[in-house]
């Protein structure tokens, strides 16, 4: 992964040592109801996955495992404020107290209307701990400064693509016609598929220093929403608003349809999918449309606190990856990753 100049391999440390160094807290994009035939949980959890949680969830309301969703999925090798949904039409929720999770804690629980859906989420809050820190020329304050200032590139993370890349080898055999996945391991092979992409696309604009300015033929999206437009010349009230923070350029999330860019980035986009051909081929046959994400993000509130280790607080929005953020400006060791593969 290429990254901004700026001192970035002078400056390590260790994420994750224990739980309670990597603080996750979700914000819904959303009020609640307060009346329906869903029930919202809010929970806290230490050291459990998502998905474990859901099927726990099921077990105590009784209730089947389709019936609880969730907006995003979190690291089990944190602590995690997170929000589900049980579908439980006609029926009373049990006391909270009656939920008998290990490492969980119900924190509220309250009715709404629909089922909770995936991305469903205002922003994520972060509170991480970076430990046994190094950082010799004083760097790291300048880093997070331009960070803070400028944002930093919007890499898939690691998790996407799974322990050892296991969700992109998926992919590729689903692609090969010799996997049948069930449904959510469909979703995370095909969501990896497209993120190798889009990652390798942003390689290429950070070597070239245009990820986060505009040349001709970029797709230039608006902040916080989905929405792109085409740029063809861009010009200095479009710079303007790339300072700003108002617009960024554009990536691909591959897929079936015209590229939304032309000339030199049209080109160099196609290129870098010819290079994982059978996965852009594969997303195209599984149907998926083009689609566009952010090169760069901006983190809101961002704070920290520099002694031997680093205190850091922000908020990104729902899918960036607080990981991309460090990564941008150290080299990050994860104790949970490593404890994993000793």
């Amino acid at each position: 992964m290429n990254l901004p100049s700026g001192g970035v391999d002078k400056v390590s440390g260790t994420i994750r040592t224990r739980p309670q160094d990597f603080r996750v807290d979700e914000a819904l994009g959303f009020a609640p109801a307060g009346a329906g035939e869903h029930l919202l949980v809010r929970l806290e959890k230490t050291g459990a996955n998502t998905a474990w949680v859901a099927q726990q969830l099921a077990r105590c309301y009784g209730v089947g495992r389709r019936d609880v969703a969730f907006a995003g999925r979190k690291d089990r090798h944190a602590v995690t404020r997170q929000w589900y949904s049980v579908w439980l039409p006609g029926r009373q929720a049990p006391p909270a107290v009656q939920l008998a999770i290990e490492g969980v804690e119900v924190l509220e629980t309250v009715r709404h209307d629909r089922k909770l859906r995936r991305g469903a989420l205002a922003y994520n809050q972060f509170e991480i701990t970076v430990r046994e820190l190094h950082d010799p020329e004083q760097l790291l304050e300048q880093r997070l400064q331009a960070i803070s200032n400028d944002g930093f590139p919007n890499y898939f993370g690691s998790q996407r693509f799974g322990h050892d890349g296991h969700n992109l080898q998926l992919a590729r055999r689903l692609f090969a016609g010799s996997a049948k996945l069930r449904r959510n391991q469909r979703s995370m092979a095909l969501s990896a598929a497209r993120a190798a992409i889009f990652n390798a696309v942003l390689d290429r604009r950070i070597a070239d220093d245009s990820w986060n300015s505009a040349l001709a033929g970029d797709a230039l999206i608006l902040d916080g929403s989905g929405s792109f437009f085409s740029c063809e010349t861009p010009d200095q009230e479009i710079a303007g608003r790339l300072q700003a923070g108002d617009i960024h350029v554009s990536g691909p999330l591959w897929g079936r349809g015209e590229l939304p860019v032309c000339g030199a980035v049209a080109a160099l986009e196609r290129e870098t999918a010819e290079q994982f051909s059978d996965l852009a081929a594969g997303l195209e046959h599984n149907r998926l449309r083009q689609e566009r994400r952010a090169l760069r993000i901006l983190p809101s509130d961002m704070a920290w606190e520099i002694t031997d280790e680093l205190l850091l607080r922000f908020r990104l929005p729902s899918g960036v990856y607080a990981t991309s953020l460090l990564a941008a400006a150290m080299t990050v060791h994860d104790a949970a990753s490593a404890q994993r593969h000793s």
